[in-house]
């Protein structure tokens, strides 16, 4: 027996996250969403993963991609996670600033890295599938500060100053 999600929810509210859009070329088009579950699973193979809820509208038009990208946003990138969180946004219409990457995988602009995966597991757990993506390639853009979520909002995080002596 589990406690039920609103608790485990309310709970987790004060442990950060990094926000990252998990994008893909998609049947119909390019699809993206916002994501907070995005971890490092492994250096040697470089795995990465992601959770996306059976119910989200995205996992149905992804779940068949064998490529996708990770964009680890940056503090100055709140509206564009805020637009792909969005259900039902045209999430790719302008202001979104993109371009199709390697095997047409679209690549947000000005992200602080990108990541392009190619699917190596996929697992239903729960009410959400888990896609472990196999790192193909890293490009890393201006550094800046990152941008997380916590206690329901986005907020920013600066690298602390090192102390000097």
């Amino acid at each position: 027996m589990t406690v039920d999600g609103a608790a485990l929810r309310s709970a987790l509210r004060a442990h950060a996250a990094g926000v990252a859009v998990l994008t893909a070329a998609g049947a119909d088009g390019p699809v993206g969403v916002t994501v907070t579950s995005f971890t490092s699973v492994s250096a040697g193979p470089a795995l990465v993963s992601v959770t996306l809820a059976d119910t989200s509208s995205t996992w149905a038009r992804l779940q068949d991609c064998e490529r996708f990208g990770i964009q680890l946003l940056g503090a100055h990138q709140a509206d564009l996670a805020l637009r792909f969180a969005r259900p039902g946004a045209d999430r790719f219409a302008p202001p979104t600033a993109w371009r199709p990457g390697p095997y047409g995988v679209p690549l947000l602009d000005d992200c602080l890295t990108w990541l392009l995966c190619s699917r190596y597991r996929q697992l239903r757990l729960g009410d959400h599938h888990l896609l472990v993506g196999a790192v193909e390639q890293v490009r890393q853009g201006a550094p800046g500060d990152s941008l997380v979520h916590l206690h329901g909002d986005l907020r920013p995080v600066s690298a602390p100053t090192p102390a000097r002596t």
